[in-house]
């Protein structure tokens, strides 16, 4: 199986989203800036994921988005969903024509191995990864080097943030 980075992006902006939008809303500017990802790229993944039901945006001055429920809902194999991404090691994408329109001889081992895979991310939900010790410190990390960013390329005129 091969994750892209649509669905990589997906999970890592989502779980941005849920540890700095338990105060405010969060603008894609400042996801964009903490996690190294294109502005113009997350926007295409939020314009899935509040399609999906996922993200809501609030308008206005300290807009931005916030997760439309909460976070012990969310699971990652549904996030990867939303954004198209599919949890999926077959090379026929679970066709079974994987041989001469037929089904390959390990046809059954790669369909269980996706449905074991996709049973574990299902399993796993926001909630459970804003509980670890290292994702909160790493939060916090990404934060701070995100202001030093921001504030060295306001001292220099350059822009701050991913294009």
């Amino acid at each position: 199986m091969r994750l892209t980075t649509k669905g990589r992006y997906a999970v890592t902006a989502m779980l941005d989203l849920a540890f700095h939008s338990q105060k405010a809303p969060v603008t894609l500017t400042d996801i964009a800036t903490r996690q190294t990802i294109s502005l113009s790229y997350l926007e295409q993944l939020f314009a899935r994921l509040r399609r999906a039901g996922m993200v809501k945006g609030v308008r206005g001055p300290g807009g931005g988005y916030t997760l439309a429920s909460k976070a012990n809902t969310i699971n990652i194999a549904d996030i990867i969903a939303a954004v198209d991404e599919q949890i999926d090691t077959t090379k026929c994408g679970g066709e079974g024509n994987c041989q001469n329109h037929k089904a390959c001889l390990t046809h059954d081992l790669w369909m269980g191995l996706s449905e074991q895979i996709r049973g574990y991310l299902k399993g796993i939900t926001l909630a459970d990864l804003l509980e670890k010790h290292q994702v909160q410190e790493i939060a916090r990390r990404q934060e701070q080097d995100a202001q030093r960013v921001i504030e060295l390329h306001l001292q220099t005129g350059i822009s701050a943030y991913p294009k």
